[in-house]
């Protein structure tokens, strides 16, 4: 499932739900959210907004709107709403939430960085165990008098 999105890179891309993972595992535990519970409310935001731009907070649970709130507090979803007049003179306030794509691909760079990083392991892996052992038994020199 995709969103159209425009990033400041160029052309409209779409949102998918492994660029969501990687933000939502990159913004709200920095001590490691686990990649399926990350993938899972991934998919979870998506199919409230299918391929919709905004939906609106009336369709949510009180359990949905906490999550989203904490996307929110993320920097993930923002909030807009729409101000009405009624026929008999009454404003109605209509709530919405939205993606922040920029933000998005902010956070979902940084996780593939992260990522890659991981993979590519350290220079000193490829630096065999003998090698340290035999720097270690070199004499050093005495420190003078």
């Amino acid at each position: 499932m995709a969103i159209p999105t425009k990033t400041e890179k160029g052309p409209v891309s779409a949102l998918t739900v492994e660029d969501l993972t990687r933000a939502i595992k990159n913004s709200i535990d920095r001590a490691g959210m686990k990649e399926e519970e990350a993938r899972a409310m991934a998919t979870h935001v998506l199919n409230f907004f299918g391929y919709s731009e905004r939906i609106i907070d009336n369709v949510l649970e009180p359990e949905d709107r906490d999550a989203f709130y904490m996307l929110e507090d993320s920097g993930i979803l923002t909030t807009e709403r729409e101000e009405t007049t009624l026929y008999d003179g009454r404003e109605w306030r209509i709530h919405y939430w939205m993606f922040r794509k920029e933000r998005i691909a902010e956070l979902s760079e940084a996780q593939k960085a992260k990522e890659e990083a991981e993979r590519s392991g350290s220079i000193y892996d490829d630096v065999p165990d003998d090698t340290w052992v035999a720097s270690s038994r070199e004499k050093k020199p005495e420190p003078p008098p």
